[in-house]
């Protein structure tokens, strides 16, 4: 059992060191919960296994087999973002609920979508 006093760093991200691998995982953007089960088990990686209990080793291979398998951080927001403005250049239906803020997947406007809205705006005179 090792101490690692320096935060286990993986893709530009600092893993929590007292929660389990697989949890710990999680905090990688583009990594979920069966991702990070998948790569514990490539790494044969028990998944009660907490950070602060890996080896430097296990760390590496970790780091590898996410470098290898997967895109993850900056180049999966690039590559999102590439895509979201590859659909607004088409001038798609999708590119044009982009570009105005709405909701994209048809869901309803008329009342809900505050989150893709932004906060309410009073109408003048819209009361009587």
């Amino acid at each position: 059992m090792q101490e690692n006093s320096v935060l286990a760093r993986i893709a530009g991200v600092n893993i929590p060191t007292n929660k389990r691998v697989v949890i710990a995982l999680q905090y990688i953007h583009g990594i979920g919960a069966n991702y990070a089960n998948k790569i514990c088990e490539s790494v044969n990686i028990a998944a009660e296994r907490r950070v602060n209990e890996l080896t430097d080793a296990e760390v590496i291979q970790i780091r590898e087999a996410i470098d290898r398998d997967y895109m993850v951080e900056g180049d999966l927001r690039r590559e999102t973002a590439m895509n979201i403005k590859r659909l607004m250049d088409l001038g798609c239906y999708r590119g044009l609920r982009h570009r105005r803020g709405l909701p994209v997947r048809g869901q309803r406007t008329h009342t809900n979508a505050r989150t893709r809205k932004g906060p309410a705006k009073a109408i003048a005179g819209k009361k009587k």
